[in-house]
């Protein structure tokens, strides 16, 4: 199309340039020949205007060429949340590093470097997990250290951290755009072989929660403690600890035997327990007989006090005239006995007293014997 636009273009040049000079095709009048006498008429071409009626042909090509060359240089970028844009300048980076929204830039001289600001993590695994390969989520193989006595254990990590935003630019200068092999994957795998090479293979898993803590820790220093502070570390989780085959066997063996300790210590207390409840039922029971006893003892004694104090009341009580009240009653029963019975021998006590021994004689010898007072 282009071409055939400059055709155009040059053909109507001509036209104007052979009326300008008086001659060119002209259309003859009466058999007179053109402008140079009787030579032959070219062909009556039609007149093609590509001025558009004057000279605003060349500005609206101009103004099209313009937008074309905008369009194809770009000369803005956007940076979305998340991201930091690096401004390079004739290949010299910006320090200040572009914050999310719309930037223009100047073609060819300025370029952006568009970096993620998210957070990332890198798991360190013995086989390739589901999630792998996603955005932000890196893997790399478990990290197989020596433990205090020589023996390999391999150790499964999860690292959470971010491109520190504030020194972004200065983090790309000095450390690339592969900054994450060159700081986060050295380091820990470092830390991880510090740590675990202080303790043996047999206390990793007792000791889990102070070595997570210590490579957490160690991680962090370190990291932080380079130039700027490149990264953020989010977290440094400890999720697996592979012991070799014969260090679990011999684990094992020891929790078994633990196990038959704590089986034994059980029993030796449920025998106790069981010993101790005995002797409590019995302690019990004793308590309860001492005390029937004592109700026993204490009701016979609070009898025996009372019987005391009602002889001491009865005794106080009587007088001569009463007893002789009383010897009076028991003479006239023995009356009413001889009355009914002839043979009665009635024994009187010496001193006076009234009858007390009353004896049947009916047969010969006594046969009912009676008390009185």
């Amino acid at each position: 199309m282009k071409d055939n636009i400059t055709m155009a273009s040059d053909m109507n040049d001509y036209f104007n340039k052979k009326k300008s000079e008086g001659g060119g095709f002209k259309k003859s009048s009466g058999g007179s020949g053109g402008g140079n006498g009787g030579g032959p008429k070219g062909p009556d071409f039609p007149k093609i205007d590509l001025n558009f009626g004057g000279g605003k042909a060349g500005l609206i090509y101009f103004l099209i060429a313009v937008v074309v060359m905008l369009v194809l240089a770009k000369p803005f970028t956007i940076i979305e949340e998340g991201q930091r844009g690096i401004l390079s300048t004739n290949g010299k980076y910006q320090d200040q590093a572009l914050l999310p929204g719309l930037h223009f830039i100047v073609p060819v001289i300025q370029k952006v470097y568009v970096v993620d600001t998210k957070v990332r993590i890198i798991n360190y695994a013995s086989r390739i997990e589901a999630n792998t390969g996603a955005a932000g989520i890196g893997s790399k193989p478990a990290i197989t250290v020596l433990d205090k006595r020589g023996l390999p254990v391999t150790i499964e990590l999860t690292v959470q951290y971010r491109l520190n935003s504030q020194f972004a630019a200065q983090t790309i200068s000095n450390w690339g755009f592969s900054w994450e092999d060159k700081i986060i994957n050295p380091v820990v795998r470092d830390v991880v072989r510090n740590v675990v090479g202080k303790y043996d293979a047999e206390s990793l898993p007792q000791l889990r929660n102070q070595i997570a803590a210590e490579i957490d820790k160690a991680v962090r220093e370190n990291v932080a403690g380079l130039k700027n502070s490149p990264a953020d570390l989010q977290s440094v989780q400890l999720r697996e600890i592979g012991l070799p085959q014969k260090v679990k066997d011999q684990i094992e063996r020891v929790q078994v035997a633990k196990q038959e300790v704590q089986r034994a210590e059980q029993e030796v207390e449920r025998a106790k327990q069981e010993a101790f409840k005995r002797a409590e039922e019995a302690r019990g029971i004793a308590q309860k007989k001492r005390i029937e006893a004592q109700g026993i003892a204490d009701s016979v004694t609070i009898q025996a006090d009372a019987k005391a104090k009602a002889n001491i009341l009865i005794s106080k009580s009587l007088t001569t005239k009463l007893l002789q009240l009383e010897q009076m009653k028991v003479q006239g029963k023995f009356n009413e006995a001889l009355q009914t019975n002839k043979d009665a021998k009635i024994f009187l006590t010496p001193g006076g007293s009234t009858p007390n021994i009353w004896v049947d004689m009916k047969n010969g010898h006594p046969t009912k014997t009676s008390v009185g007072q």
